[in-house]
C-alpha cells in the first residue's frame, strides 16, 4: 500500500502540465495534467519495471485511453482533447484520479493562437503548486467480479462495432464517465452504446 501512495504523491508532484480540452475561435478550454517528463524520473524511482501504455479509441474527436503499471498494479484513464498529444495529457489527469489526485484548479478558458497554442503563463503563476495532503488510505482494490469483468468485454466488444462504423466519437463521450461501477450501470451504457449502433 506504501507504493501506492508513493505513485499518488509522484503524480501530484508531476500536475504541471495543461491539455486543451476545448477550443471556440481564440479561445481554449484548459486543464491541469501531470506533465510526463516530471512524472517517469520518480516512477523509475519506485518501480524500474513501470509502464505506460496508450491506446487511441477515436482520432476525431481525439480519444486516448492512459494505461499505468506499477508494481503489478494497473490504473487506466480516458479522455477527449482537442489533439491526440492533448488527449493523452487529459487521460494521464484522469488516471490519477483513480489514485486519488485531483487538479488543483477546474477547467479554465485561456486565449488561444493557432501557432503558439493556449496562454498558460499566467495560469502557471496563478496556479498553487499541490499541496501535500495528509496521508489518507487509498481505497482498496475492489476483488475482480467475473460478471463485471463479463460486462466490461461486452462493452469493449461494441465500442469496437462503433469504431467500424465510424461512432467511436458518439461512444467516446458515453465512456468518458467510465464502464459504470455496477453491473446495472454497465448494462445502461452497454444499451446507451447499442442504441448508437442501431442508429
Amino acid at each position: 500500500m506504501a507504493d501506492l501512495h508513493r505513485v499518488r504523491d509522484a503524480l501530484r508532484a508531476s500536475m504541471t502540465a495543461w491539455a486543451t480540452l476545448d477550443l471556440r475561435g481564440d479561445q481554449a478550454r484548459v486543464a491541469l495534467a501531470p506533465d510526463l517528463d516530471v512524472l517517469a524520473p520518480q516512477l523509475d524511482l519506485l518501480d524500474p519495471a513501470w509502464s505506460l501504455t496508450w491506446a487511441c479509441d477515436s482520432v476525431s474527436p481525439p480519444v486516448v485511453r492512459a494505461r499505468l503499471t506499477v508494481h503489478g498494479v494497473v490504473r487506466e484513464g480516458l479522455a477527449a482533447a482537442h489533439s491526440l498529444p492533448d488527449a493523452k495529457r487529459a487521460a494521464l489527469a484522469d488516471l490519477a484520479r483513480t489514485y486519488g489526485v485531483r487538479p488543483t484548479s477546474d477547467p479554465v478558458w485561456v486565449e488561444y493562437d493557432p501557432e503558439d497554442g493556449a496562454n498558460t503563463t499566467e495560469l502557471e503563476t496563478d496556479t498553487p503548486a499541490p499541496t501535500e495532503a495528509p496521508e489518507r488510505p487509498l481505497p482498496p482494490e475492489p476483488p475482480r467480479d467475473p460478471q463485471m469483468e463479463k460486462a466490461r468485454r461486452h462493452i469493449e466488444d461494441l465500442l469496437e462495432q462503433l469504431k467500424v462504423a465510424g461512432r467511436g466519437g458518439e461512444a467516446a463521450r458515453i465512456l468518458m464517465r467510465g464502464y459504470g461501477e455496477t453491473l446495472e450501470e454497465s448494462r445502461a451504457i452497454y444499451k446507451e452504446l447499442h442504441a448508437i449502433l442501431r442508429g
